[in-house]
């Protein structure tokens, strides 16, 4: 997961293919109402975006994963560039504009 560049995650660690440009990895919980909101608003974007994926992980299920990142609330997105490298970190539901503003950074 660490290179000369710092921290990657590749599809070893996501379970899923990053995408061509960029990835949104979503941080959830069961329980979480803004996570599904936050789901919605990801997949809209990752929709209209060519090259971009959103994946979505439970938290709970991936604690070696949350501890590593640092990841300590649910909604939680990073923005992957198509190396794997976090660009881009924010917590709580994001509005959309926002998302499209971070892939910016990643593409």
């Amino acid at each position: 997961m660490r290179d000369e560049d710092g921290l990657r995650l590749g599809a070893a660690e996501l379970g899923a293919e990053l995408g061509e440009r960029a990835t949104l990895l979503q941080f959830s919980s069961a329980f979480c109402q803004p996570c599904r909101a936050t789901r919605r608003t990801l997949s809209e974007v990752a929709a209209m975006v060519d090259g971009v994926s959103h994946v979505e992980l439970d938290a709970e299920e991936r604690l070696a994963l949350v501890r590593e990142l640092g990841i300590v609330r649910t909604p939680t997105v990073l923005v992957l560039d198509a190396r794997g490298r976090v660009v881009r970190r924010a917590s709580g539901q994001p509005r959309r504009v926002d998302v499209i503003a971070a892939l910016g950074e990643a593409v």
